[in-house]
């Protein structure tokens, strides 16, 4: 099976299983991609608060000390900085590490780390040494986790040329990115959506596979207009496409999957061909990566658009210990939005 190949969300598990792949959850997806890493490349080791016996705060890697030994498969400090800096320094010395960053919102103290050693360790030895990690962390709203368990912090990572960014939506997208993430020579920041953890199912090939960084993935085909999303927004822009539906329009849904480096021709060809774009995430607004994507837009295709290119996201406030449903770019904001840019 080939990365074009693979299924988009499904909402209800089916519990089928087949000659070619098993139904499985988003976190499910991650410990078998590890597990496979683990077991395919001697070099792989994960590590991070909690991640041995108890297996990570949700469980992603439980199980795999038991397996591969506490060599491979080990606890930390509570110190991101060590957690990243040991890392940096583990794949210096030619093993592919995977460290787990219990939260996003952790990560700050790890972040020179990464901004000033990480990213740019490829360019100030003149490709002599290379950065091989993977920094794995739970990201996002949904869960009532309030301002310190719930952001989406990726776009200050997309800031720093040097890193690669990831966040999957989907069970075969996070098994597919994560191998690839993991075999790759760069360093990758590998955002998981935890709302979608146990939420998205979908069925996994039992093969092993690699989903190719920088390549969108249309999950519905459209004419009338785009909603362009990545990661836990995504099953929220699926409904208001079938809302859309209802009301006879014909929308074309974008999972951007990966955002550094992203995919501008799976985008700009959609846009330039409905004329019409809504751009979704849960970061905050103010400096998040789809202004990005809709500063491309206006310099790409601009002849093309038929309206303003309208951006749904999180508000400019920290992220909120109650209102998760308020604060989310839910259905009702994504339809607003498109019935705003179809009748400019």
């Amino acid at each position: 099976m080939t990365a074009t190949q693979e299924p988009g969300i499904q909402q209800q598990p089916s519990s089928t299983t087949d000659r070619t792949g098993v139904t499985m959850t988003l976190i499910q997806a991650v410990t078998e991609a590890l597990r496979g890493e683990l077991a395919r490349d001697e070099r792989v080791v994960i590590f991070g608060e909690d991640v041995g016996a108890r297996g990570g705060v949700f469980l992603a890697t439980a199980g795999l000390q038991a397996e591969f030994g506490s060599k491979r498969v080990f606890d930390t400090p509570l110190s991101e900085a060590a957690i990243v800096g040991a890392a940096v320094g583990m794949a210096v010395r030619g093993l592919r590490p995977i460290a787990e960053i219990q939260f996003a919102d952790y990560i700050g103290p790890g972040f020179d780390q990464l901004a000033s050693q990480a990213a740019k360790l490829r360019y100030r030895s003149g490709g002599q040494f290379t950065c091989p990690l993977v920094i794995r962390t739970p990201s996002g709203g949904g869960v009532k986790g309030g301002h310190h368990h719930s952001q989406s912090p990726e776009a200050y990572y997309c800031h720093t040329p040097g890193l690669k960014v990831v966040m999957p939506s989907t069970p075969y997208d996070a098994a597919g990115l994560l191998r690839a993430a993991s075999r790759g020579d760069d360093p990758v920041m590998f955002f998981e959506p935890k709302r979608l953890y146990r939420a998205a199912k979908g069925e996994v090939p039992t093969e092993d596979y690699v989903v190719e960084l920088g390549k969108a993935a249309i999950r519905q085909e459209g004419s009338d207009i785009s909603l362009i999303g990545y990661g836990g927004v995504m099953p929220d822009v699926l409904k208001a496409a079938e809302a859309l539906a209802g009301e006879g329009v014909s929308a074309e849904v974008i999972d951007l999957r990966s955002l550094v480096p992203w995919d501008r021709d799976t985008v700009l060809t959609s846009v330039a061909r409905t004329g019409r774009a809504v751009l979704i995430s849960e970061a905050p607004r103010i400096g998040n990566f789809m202004g990005e994507v809709a500063s491309v837009l206006q310099e790409e295709v601009f002849d093309s658009l038929l309206a303003p290119v309208i951006q749904v996201a999180g508000f400019d406030t920290p992220y909120p210990y109650v209102q998760d449903r308020i604060y989310l770019p839910g259905p009702t904001r994504i339809v607003r939005a498109a019935v705003k840019a179809l009748t400019y």
